[in-house]
């Protein structure tokens, strides 16, 4: 029997920016927390004996340029090497742009396989044959493994391939195949990275994306880790997901839903924020909080917010002390009163509400609206839309899930000025 390691997209140092603009955000934490990752995937792999680590590519983030992320990655290697634990790794779309890639040179334990032409490394001891290629540049659109080589017969074979496979949303197409594809080459695993989701494609033979080693952002909510695999007689017996990540990101949703005062809504917050504390094992948590429903407290949130974030971060205090942070509030309530009967109006504000209202079903011309918006999205900072802070105005998705709000907001608004004689 023997066992090995298979993570992916770890994204050393990744310079996350703009967390200084987040009250109370743990900078220091945050960005430390690929590395202590790392470092616990190194420390499992020591413990647990494992025969070998393969890292499917972006072990860097693009053209980041300190070398002290690289002089890190070898000094835990040199900690593997020692234990007598090879790796075996590829270059991804970000590990081509890297600078730290092309200048140094990894330790005696650790095979980088090639990028112009499918490579087979043989492990004798451990008998298993891993091929594989990596990228030689930033944006490799074709079919990588159509050139890999078939199964060695006497071997337990594991491909490696940073591939979108057939496509995964928000990530680019990089390096496209097929289950189909892959499974021709016979054989018994194919480890996957790039997208940052874990993910178990196939089972014969064996398809998976560990996802991101470390979630970095709120779009990377939830457990992340590596896997464990277990071969015996040249035959997949087990992969487990291990959890190495120490800091975790989560959305809370909070159903505020005939909530009759503020008092109410706390209590509501507080039993989410609990659950999501208690599933962090004790981990550092990074919450956003999500409010929706219609409730009597939706006008007393939206005049005073600012008050309300600082009750919620009061609540997260009590429940996880300094170890739980709320990267953002997001409130998505609606007034108790039904919306419906401006509808039947035949003035302008009839007319604003249900053009809303026939948007918000009209898969083409919310597409069109996207494709218009695409302009104002290029004008505002890149990172707003990487870590999810604002919703994406080129996709049709995202803005069919905030009309509902921009229908309240605008109706309720335009309602108050000619209540008020304006």
């Amino acid at each position: 029997m023997l066992r090995f390691l298979h993570a992916a997209d770890v994204h050393l140092d990744s310079p996350l920016k703009g967390l200084e603009r987040y009250e109370g955000a743990p900078v220091a934490e945050i960005r430390g927390a690929t590395r202590r990752a790392f470092m616990n995937l190194v420390k499992l792999a020591v413990d647990e004996e494992a025969a070998f680590i393969l890292l499917a590519g972006d072990l860097y983030d693009g053209d980041w340029k300190d070398y002290n992320t690289g002089l890190f990655f070898i000094s835990q290697m040199r900690r593997l090497e020692a234990a007598g634990i090879p790796v075996l790794v590829i270059a991804g779309n970000h590990d081509a742009a890297s600078q730290i890639t092309k200048v140094l040179r990894p330790s005696d334990n650790v095979r980088v396989l090639g990028t112009k032409r499918p490579e087979t490394v043989r492990l004798e001891e451990a008998g298993v044959a891993v091929h594989g290629q990596g990228f030689a540049n930033a944006s490799v659109l074709e079919d990588l493994a159509a050139g890999y080589p078939a199964a060695d017969p006497y071997l337990f074979n594991v491909g490696m391939l940073h591939t979108s496979l057939d496509g995964r949303p928000g990530h680019d197409p990089y390096s496209p195949c097929t289950v189909d594809g892959l499974r021709s080459k016979g054989y018994q695993y194919w480890a996957l990275g790039h997208v940052h989701a874990r993910e178990v494609v196939a089972r014969d033979p064996w398809v998976v994306f560990p996802g991101v080693l470390q979630g970095r952002h709120v779009r990377e909510t939830g457990a992340k880790g590596a896997m464990m695999v277990t071969v015996e007689d040249r035959e997949v017996v087990s992969v487990e997901p291990r959890d190495l990540d120490v800091l975790r990101w989560a959305v809370c949703a909070v159903d505020l839903t005939g909530a009759a005062g503020m008092d109410q809504a706390l209590e509501r917050v507080g039993e989410a924020l609990e659950r999501e504390v208690e599933g962090a094992d004790g981990r550092t948590l990074a919450v956003r909080i999500e409010m929706g429903g219609a409730c009597e407290v939706h006008e007393e949130l939206r005049r005073d917010s600012e008050r309300w974030t600082q009750e919620v971060r009061g609540l997260a205090t009590r429940f996880g002390g300094d170890g739980v942070w709320i990267e953002r509030i997001v409130l998505r309530t609606r007034r108790v009163e039904e919306l419906d009967p401006v509808l039947d109006r035949e003035d302008a504000l009839g007319g604003l509400a249900a053009s809303i209202r026939e948007l918000e079903g009209d898969d083409a011309r919310l597409a069109s609206l996207a494709e218009d918006l695409a302009d104002l999205k290029r004008k505002l900072p890149a990172e707003l839309f990487a870590a999810g802070e604002v919703a994406d105005p080129t996709d049709p998705a995202s803005l069919r899930e905030i009309l509902p709000e921009v229908e309240d907001l605008l109706v309720a608004r335009l309602l108050g000025v000619r209540s008020a004689g304006l």
